[in-house]
């Protein structure tokens, strides 16, 4: 008897560890994937550039939102697209500029003329970011975008963008300002988790 007890507790422990291995398995394909969608850069000729919003600092960008409008820039100036996209609603209900209107600002200081940018003010997230991005695509008969965003954040973006019957390009910023090994891990943890969220919403659906 004492023999089968064991027996039935090493099956189980053999059981739970196998799915244990599948388990750390599967988060480090999906991990790999996001880091590598995030190292490519897809950039072609396209109708327009949508930069997804990130904080500001009432007029100023956050570091993380410079680089994307940064980059964004660098692709209107290789000639890429002729449109700038700037998304990104009010950061707070004292704020005086939405996400938008703050990159606007800094895209026209640096030379950018007022007719090849668009924005929208009315986002708070990812999500709206890119369906109010479609709006404004939609209004001008724009179909090819290229989208600018962190590495680590790219592949929701394409996922999200592509779900929304966008036909999008990746070009993440060359650099980003989630620099240290705790701040990566921690968005890289956060990207892990919507990818799953977002499977099983859309099978909900």
């Amino acid at each position: 008897m004492g023999n089968c007890m064991s027996g039935q507790r090493a099956g189980v422990f053999g059981w739970l560890w196998r799915l244990f291995v599948l388990l750390m398995v599967w988060l480090f394909a999906v991990t790999a994937w996001i880091v590598w969608i995030g190292e490519r850069d897809q950039a072609a000729h396209a109708d327009a550039i949508i930069v997804l919003g990130a904080a500001a600092y009432d007029a100023k960008p956050s570091p993380v939102f410079q680089e994307r409008i940064r980059h964004g820039l660098d692709l209107y100036d290789a000639g890429y697209a002729p449109l700038l996209i700037f998304t990104g609603g009010y950061g707070g209900s004292g704020a005086r500029f939405s996400e938008s209107q703050v990159a606007r600002r800094y895209a026209l200081k640096q030379g950018i003329p007022d007719k090849a940018i668009l924005i929208e003010t009315a986002s708070r997230n990812t999500v709206q970011n890119l369906v109010e991005a479609k709006r404004l695509m939609d209004q001008r008969g724009l179909h090819r975008v290229i989208i600018v965003s962190d590495p680590l954040h790219m592949a929701r973006a394409l996922r999200l963008s592509r779900a929304m019957g966008i036909d999008a390009l990746a070009s993440s910023t060359p650099s980003t300002r989630f620099r240290s090994f705790h701040t990566s891990w921690r968005f890289l943890a956060q990207e892990v988790y919507f990818f799953h969220r977002d499977l099983f919403v859309k099978a909900a659906g």
